[in-house]
């Protein structure tokens, strides 16, 4: 967040790193030039502070987040913590920016999950033009979505088979390297994983309410970049070449969809890129009005940090009050 915040030039005064207490002491940077000295959140006054960014994960955020939202600072939150509180706007700007007026009902704004992110800036202008009936969506989530030791145990299970060692799995409940595994976050009563449920009711409450959506979600043994095969029936008939065209005009994504062997996006060619990347549109002949598209973006951009900055962005543009002296603001990672 505060290396997208930096390359994107936020308007910032003072800028601040919260972490928890182990963590006092460090430093982090804030661009090419500028350290900051992390600061223990548990003792952090956030009086005075505009907008504080929060990803601290989700009991931490329930803590924190109303805490700074009391003392008068706008917190842009991306742990699952708030995503389904009526009261709390769950925010992709591409596709709902309207919805951040809506802070001023708890000053909380959520970050949804990085694949529902990608997935509904596919589907938007989609939706638009032909209104979808129902998406069914199977994904291909890289390991960095699980965090750093998640990454860590890729590196070492994959470097330990290279040399004939043993393999064991802490991180995930089954080996990932070499491996998919077809369960990212716990299981729910029905069958379903956190993630898959994560993806149907966040889908609804960003884009329309309407929509019937079905998931599976699957982690793969890649570091960075997370991949969807997207089946979507419209309630209009579609046509594959114009989807194609409405995507390519559409905010937030590129299209490379070349029929042709590489002529598409791999998770590999997303990492450290802005975009949501749509290839292999087609049509689907098996119902009436169906499309097929294969969408990818960097889950650590687009997906987290670079979606909370886009809001945060139109926060301050938009509804914000600038300081009396005209200046820009402080701002606040956690």
């Amino acid at each position: 967040m505060l290396k997208t915040l930096a390359e994107r030039a936020f308007p910032v005064s003072e800028a601040f790193a919260l972490a928890s207490e182990r963590s006092v002491g460090r430093q982090v940077s804030f661009g090419e030039d500028d350290v900051l000295d992390v600061q223990d959140l548990d003792s952090f006054n956030f009086k005075g502070i505009d907008i504080a960014l929060f990803s601290p994960g989700a009991k931490v955020s329930a803590v924190h987040a109303p805490r700074a939202a009391k003392a008068g600072c706008v917190v842009i939150d991306n742990t699952s913590q708030f995503r389904m509180d009526h009261d709390v706007p769950l925010v992709v700007p591409e596709v709902n920016p309207h919805r951040i007026a809506d802070y001023t009902r708890r000053g909380i704004i959520a970050n949804p999950n990085c694949s529902t992110i990608q997935m509904v800036v596919a589907l938007k202008p989609l939706h638009d033009e032909w209104k979808i009936r129902r998406v069914v969506v199977s994904t291909y989530q890289s390991t960095s979505g699980a965090g750093k030791e998640a990454m860590d145990e890729l590196f070492t299970q994959t470097r330990a088979i290279y040399v004939n060692d043993p393999v064991t799995p802490e991180q995930f409940p089954k080996q990932i390297a070499f491996n998919v595994i077809p369960q990212i976050d716990s299981f729910m009563d029905d069958g379903s994983t956190k993630e898959e449920w994560k993806m149907v009711v966040e889908t609804r409450k960003i884009l329309d309410p309407d929509i019937l959506v079905t998931a599976t979600c699957v982690r793969v043994p890649t570091f960075i970049g997370h991949a969807e095969a997207i089946n979507v029936e419209f309630e209009r008939p579609c046509d594959a070449d114009a989807a194609r065209e409405l995507l390519r005009r559409s905010p937030g994504i590129l299209v490379q969809d070349s029929r042709e062997p590489g002529g598409y996006v791999t998770p590999l060619d997303s990492q450290g890129e802005d975009a949501v990347f749509v290839s292999r549109i087609r049509r689907d002949p098996t119902v009436a009005n169906g499309l097929n598209l294969w969408v990818v973006s960097d889950n650590l951009r687009k997906g987290a940090a670079l979606n909370a900055v886009e809001i945060a962005e139109i926060l301050a543009g938009r509804y914000l009050k600038k300081p009396a002296s005209g200046g820009p603001r402080r701002a606040v990672g956690a």
